[in-house]
């Protein structure tokens, strides 16, 4: 018997909250252009909105998942490589967090930042128990997806630091920069010595640039605005990988579409709000310049991943089995 579209709904994949990070990533990099940008503010007013009202819609879907089809949650969280991709909704909380707080409405931002770090820290703690206690992973498993559960704890003191003390953020921070070389060279490894990652996970190589460049907005967020010579490290670094994957594109410009092309945007969506905070601390226009570049380029590519999204889900290629 052919399934109805709301038993389908047992397929519906973590990954998609991927699409949140990367248009809360845009509003709060539109909301950091007001200085020199009159449409800036409104602009990421109205994306923040935008993504307010879609995630509600997308954490619904999933909630009824939860709720409804708990066998396929559970088979999800299990997944060596699925379960790093749940740690996305608490991710998307913290950022629709940071961009509140920018608007000013720090209720709302509080209770987003409150629940999305709660929830990443048990999510952080549910992944990595399962790399510690496991006989099922493989080398194969590893992916760039791995940096969302462990190294996505470095994005809670940016809000985190207006609404707990300050150890609390450095707790987070902590976790996150101490794992990320460790993870970065587990990646390596495998991406240079083994085979190579399924094409429809090709574009989590961008989430490379993520965890230095979110590094430095939120280290330089804990020391008070100041760029020390650890922040322009992680600051450069981003900005070498970024450069690394624009020179891979011919790679990428291969790989049909899928949920994992929202990869691309979240990582550049950090790099133009690093690029923007660089060059409010440093008075030079080169960084605004990178800014804006990255920004435009990251507006063309969510409107066309929204558009293909929207079309897939149309024509019910979204919440379907494996095979």
């Amino acid at each position: 018997m052919q399934e109805s579209r709301f038993d389908k709904i047992k397929y519906f994949p973590a990954s998609m909250f991927g699409m949140i990070m990367g248009m809360a990533g845009l509003s709060i990099a539109s909301l950091k252009t007001e200085d020199f940008i009159s449409y800036g503010h409104a602009f990421g007013l109205g994306m923040t909105a935008f993504v307010t009202v879609l995630f509600a819609m997308l954490l619904s879907v999933y909630l009824v998942k939860v709720l409804r089809f708990r066998e396929a949650f559970w088979e999800e969280m299990r997944h060596p490589v699925k379960m790093n991709f749940v740690p996305a909704i608490s991710i998307s909380m913290l950022l629709l967090s940071i961009a509140y707080h920018v608007i000013g409405l720090n209720d709302v931002s509080q209770g987003l930042w409150m629940v999305g770090a709660t929830l990443h820290i048990i999510l952080t703690l549910w992944v990595l128990y399962h790399w510690v206690h496991h006989d099922y992973f493989k080398v194969e498993h590893s992916n760039p997806a791995w940096f969302i559960p462990i190294v996505g704890n470095i994005i809670v003191p940016i809000a985190g630091v207006h609404y707990a003390p300050a150890d609390v953020s450095w707790f987070f921070f902590s976790i996150g920069i101490v794992f990320w070389p460790i993870l970065t060279a587990i990646l390596l490894n495998r991406i240079i010595f083994h085979a190579s990652m399924m094409e429809k996970l090709l574009p989590t190589l961008f989430i490379f640039i993520a965890p230095p460049a979110v590094g430095f907005i939120s280290y330089v967020t804990l020391n008070n605005g100041e760029v020390d010579g650890f922040a322009k490290i992680l600051y450069f670094f981003a900005l070498f990988t970024t450069l690394l994957m624009f020179v891979s594109i011919g790679q990428f410009m291969k790989v049909k579409f899928a949920v994992s092309w929202w990869a691309y945007t979240f990582p550049l969506a950090a790099m133009s709000i690093a690029s923007l905070l660089m060059a409010k601390v440093s008075g030079f226009m080169f960084y605004n310049i990178i800014a804006m570049v990255i920004l435009g380029l990251l507006m063309v590519m969510i409107g066309w991943f929204f558009t293909k999204t929207v079309k897939a889900a149309w024509a019910n290629k979204i919440c379907t089995a494996e095979h």
